[in-house]
């Protein structure tokens, strides 16, 4: 049965031929990617122009790589074959809320906001980063409800029916896929200038979580023995694969991919804190350290007054008159 035009009954079958030469235009998703790299690029060269600013290159190539894919995954044929095959579709759904979302959040968008400004105008963003909006959007909790709410609602649900007849749907969808992939993502790989700031062991934590919707979705979608999608397939092109099996594949991919990206992007964060100090000081948060500075002004004793304070170099200092006196009194 022909689809409707937007599906993509007009495409001829997908082959490795096809799959390389399909483009269209998108020009909304373009006109939306020309402007999230020039805010970007021009926020960064307002701060490198002070000579203040604090985002390193690498993240500055991470934000324009993360807006390209974002802009070729929806005008490639990715994006062209995603409503004629569903594991096409759940390969753009992987790469609009898990990989694009991982570059944009290492490019450090709201610290270049941030740096953007000088004077009272800087002061009033970073109250803006500190208000509770901001703070319960960019609490680990809300992103892993928000991704989680997302990944099985569009999938176990009438959604996918519901879209195939509803071209604006998609669009909502993939806008929707970003921006909760990036709420997921802001507060385990990003360093923004937000509150709260998590333990990475409590990152790591919600890396494991994360991988439920993925994992019961994929599950679901792959010993499924009925069609969950009956409108979406039979709105396919004649050359589409069978419908069961199309699904029956892409549950698949979304099991093993998806479980498979959270490993990738759990692995990298726990690298960067194995080597780097800082960052492996705050591996358990400020509970264990809070213990341990504990401990320390019970046998430090005198000299141990600024123990309790942030400042780490304190109690080191306090820890080493301690072993002064231990060595003095031995």
């Amino acid at each position: 049965m022909s689809g409707m035009p937007w599906m993509g009954a007009e495409l001829d079958p997908l082959t490795w031929s096809t799959f390389f030469t399909t483009w269209r235009l998108e020009a909304g998703w373009l006109e939306a990617s020309i402007l999230l790299l020039s805010l970007y690029l021009l926020g960064h060269r307002r701060a490198v122009r002070r000579g203040d600013s604090t985002v390193r290159p690498w993240r500055v190539v991470s934000w324009i790589t993360g807006v390209v894919l974002m802009y070729v995954s929806v005008a490639s044929a990715i994006g062209a074959y995603a409503m004629s095959v569903f594991w096409m579709h759940m390969v753009l759904h992987l790469m609009m809320i898990m990989v694009v979302p991982a570059l944009l959040v290492l490019g450090h968008p709201l610290t270049v906001l941030l740096e953007a400004f000088e004077g009272p105008a800087r002061e009033r963003v970073q109250r803006a980063l500190h208000s509770w909006p901001v703070t319960v959007l960019s609490h680990p909790a809300v992103g892993l409800l928000v991704y989680s709410v997302t990944i099985i609602g569009t999938h176990l649900t009438g959604f996918m029916d519901f879209m195939a007849e509803h071209e604006w749907a998609m669009t909502a969808e993939l806008v929707l896929y970003v921006a909760a992939g990036y709420l997921f993502l802001l507060p385990l790989l990003g360093e923004e200038p937000t509150r709260p700031s998590p333990s990475y062991l409590s990152r790591l934590g919600v890396f494991v979580v994360g991988m439920v919707p993925d994992t019961i979705v994929g599950i679901v979608l792959l010993q499924t023995n009925h069609q969950p999608f009956p409108r979406m397939v039979a709105m396919h092109p004649d050359w589409a694969p069978d419908g069961l099996r199309d699904v029956n594949t892409a549950g698949a991919l979304m099991w093993a991919a998806g479980d498979g990206l959270m490993m990738i992007l759990a692995m990298g964060l726990m690298i960067t804190v194995i080597t780097t100090p800082a960052k492996r000081a705050r591996m358990t948060g400020s509970w264990l350290e809070g213990v341990r500075r504990s401990t320390l002004m019970e046998h430090a004793g005198e000299g141990s007054e600024g123990i309790t304070d942030a400042d780490s170099d304190e109690a080191l200092d306090a820890y080493n008159r301690m072993l002064a006196r231990l060595r003095e009194h031995e």
